[in-house]
């Protein structure tokens, strides 16, 4: 697995790998973690959401949402490598994010339960009282992060933070994006959970959670990484690395873009400085304003679509201004 998962590149520091394919990352784990949860979105359906903002019609808010939460998640895994770290309040700030807005009691976001659950379609009780809870919570913490292999320490949290069941709900999502961290931390490739069936991955838990088995979950864990490695490793190479400043401002970007189209009006650093929004910080103006009149400098009817421009509309905004 080490063999596989590591790209051939010289030493770099840590997050770097999951940084260069943030993108299809954002798109493929948020997919197909959603989709073991049942989640009826398509992997197109999740590259419109996350890339455009667009929910998909006869979805329900609880399927967009959970999408978008994995999306948070992942980045803020991968866009500071600081966070990357196995500890409790990493694992319980994944939490937060990949349980916001799915709770029944919204105090139990990113929040250790403080009740009993039980887990659906097993007979298996996880551990009820809170105290003890919190205390083989810790326990489970420490002794992840004392392993040195990232492999076992990936697939140590992703059989026993679901067999522990911290949380009143949302585990698994969290074992699975947990199991990314000590893969980002090593510059591994991540684990995305692509076209991992369903089926497998439930007889996998149920094995975990009745048997005490860790066997095919085991199979699976190296199947996933094995798919995930012919997705990311051989194209890495061939990847620019992603600019983590147009990153943050991405929807700002396309939202000055759109507007200065939309509006038929000529693209001079006045008419960007005038659309500036506000969510652009003041240090960050020149450089913003600068990204912006290079994505003019690039724009043609193709591309165009990105900032939902139609290319009828942008043929006739290019023919009276002649862009830039």
């Amino acid at each position: 697995m080490a063999s596989k998962g590591r790209a051939r590149t010289e030493q770099t520091p840590a997050g770097t790998f999951a940084r260069d394919i943030l993108n299809r990352l954002l798109i493929d784990l948020s997919w197909a973690s959603s989709r073991l949860e049942g989640n009826t979105y398509s992997r197109l359906d999740t590259e419109r959401l996350i890339e455009y903002g667009q929910a998909s019609e006869g979805k329900t808010a609880l399927e967009t949402q959970m999408i978008l939460n994995h999306k948070q998640a992942i980045e803020y895994l991968v866009l500071d490598p600081a966070h990357a770290q196995v500890t409790h309040d990493c694992i319980v700030a994944l939490h937060a994010f990949l349980s916001d807005g799915l709770m029944a009691d919204p105090t139990a976001v990113g929040r250790l339960r403080r009740r009993a659950v039980e887990i659906g379609g097993s007979v298996y009780m996880p551990v009820a009282l809170p105290q003890r809870l919190e205390v083989l919570f810790g326990i489970v913490i420490q002794m992840a992060a004392e392993i040195d292999d990232p492999f076992e320490q990936a697939f140590f949290l992703m059989v026993h933070l679901p067999y522990l069941q911290p949380f009143e709900d949302v585990n698994k999502r969290t074992s699975r994006l947990a199991a990314n961290i000590p893969l980002i931390r090593h510059n591994l490739c991540p684990l995305s959970f692509i076209d991992v069936p369903q089926a497998a991955h439930n007889d996998a838990m149920i094995g975990v959670y009745e048997l005490n088995r860790v066997e095919l979950l085991r199979d699976v864990f190296v199947w996933a990484y094995e798919r995930s490695c012919q997705q990311y490793v051989a194209v890495k190479q061939s990847l620019v690395p992603p600019d983590i400043f147009r990153l943050r401002y991405r929807q700002a970007l396309s939202d000055v873009v759109a507007a200065i189209i939309q509006n038929d009006e000529v693209v001079t650093i006045a008419t960007v400085n005038a659309r500036l929004p506000s969510t652009v910080a003041a240090a960050d103006a020149a450089h913003f304003t600068q990204l912006v009149l290079q994505e003019f400098a690039a724009l043609h009817p193709g591309n165009a679509v990105r900032f939902g421009i139609r290319p009828l509309v942008f043929a006739a905004w290019k023919e009276r201004h002649g862009g830039i």
